[in-house]
């Protein structure tokens, strides 16, 4: 029965919601002048990486290594997702990578790009329902998925990836594809419905389908 319900959700009419704020702004208000880590930290709070008249994805990357002196190096930079998939009870976002590596002296050691697969951090059952019951279906445009952690190599370097935020946020209006898909999944992830992941792995490639529109 709340299996139909959800698809029903998928495939309902207009949804009213509120205009979002684009994300680039905070980049705009970034202090003039930093030490040399700044070039560095500003990729973290790049734009956009994926958009369309539907809305638009952005991504924020943080992380950490060991330098060769024995500091504590930076790595900050964007993901962009080509695709989710399923493996092993998890949702996997698989996409490219773009990290800038900064030393513990504030030496920019160079940027580079690496295609890598991230966990979906699904909320547990018992705290996702301790939310609100109908938030979803108020306001659904806006989805935020953290992935990782991720331990890779980059520039020859061990990093550890604290996390990766993707924020995807739909237009608001009425009849949005995106804004309902966006509404599905975020009951889907509060609901504890214990539905496939397979759906709702399907459900996030819809969302990059309508992005690249």
């Amino acid at each position: 029965m709340r299996v139909g319900l959800i698809s029903k959700a998928v495939l309902a009419g207009a949804l009213a919601m509120t205009a979002v704020a684009a994300t680039g702004g905070a980049v705009a208000q970034a202090a003039p002048k930093a030490p040399a880590p700044a070039p560095a930290a500003a990729v973290a709070k790049a734009g956009p990486q994926l958009e369309s008249a539907a809305g638009n994805l952005s991504s924020t990357v943080t992380g950490s290594f060991t330098d060769v002196v024995g500091g504590l190096g930076a790595v900050t930079g964007t993901f962009t997702p080509s695709k989710f998939t399923t493996k092993q009870g998890q949702v996997l976002a698989t996409g490219i990578l773009t990290s800038t590596l900064t030393d513990s002296l504030g030496v920019d050691l160079g940027t580079v790009q690496k295609t890598v697969s991230m966990p979906v951090q699904l909320p547990e059952t018992a705290a996702a329902n301790k939310a609100a019951p109908n938030a979803a279906l108020i306001s659904c445009d806006v989805l935020n998925l953290v992935l990782g952690p991720l331990h890779l190599d980059l520039l020859g370097l061990v990093v550890d990836l604290n996390r990766v935020v993707l924020d995807i946020v739909a237009q608001s209006g009425a009849g949005n594809l995106l804004g309902n898909l966006l509404c599905a999944i975020t009951n889907l992830l509060n609901g504890g419905l214990g539905l496939p992941l397979g759906f709702i792995a399907d459900l996030l490639n819809q969302i990059l389908a309508i992005l690249r529109l």
